[in-house]
């Protein structure tokens, strides 16, 4: 392994079959390549944001996994928000 190369650990997955805010956490995920997260409500080839499906369909789906790093949650929680992986 190269010096620069970077360890990480994955703390949690989570997937919704619907559009809401919280996803569930899940005790794994099967990805789709060009697709996203399977059984996701935003699996898909073009978008699935309800916003950007009614500007324009046939968009390409930019946002099918988010990668968020844990550093975040911490800033988060010390600013008051209660959040988790």
């Amino acid at each position: 392994m190269s010096e620069s190369a970077m360890l990480g650990t994955v703390q949690a997955v989570c997937r919704s079959a619907v559009h809401e805010f919280s996803k569930a956490t899940c005790s794994g995920i099967r990805l789709l390549a060009g697709l996203g997260v399977d059984g996701d409500a935003h699996l898909g080839a073009t978008v699935q944001h309800r916003s950007r499906v009614a500007a324009d369909p046939t968009q390409p789906n930019l946002r099918q996994v988010h990668l968020i790093h844990g550093e975040l949650h911490d800033e988060l929680q010390r600013a008051g928000f209660r959040v988790s992986a």
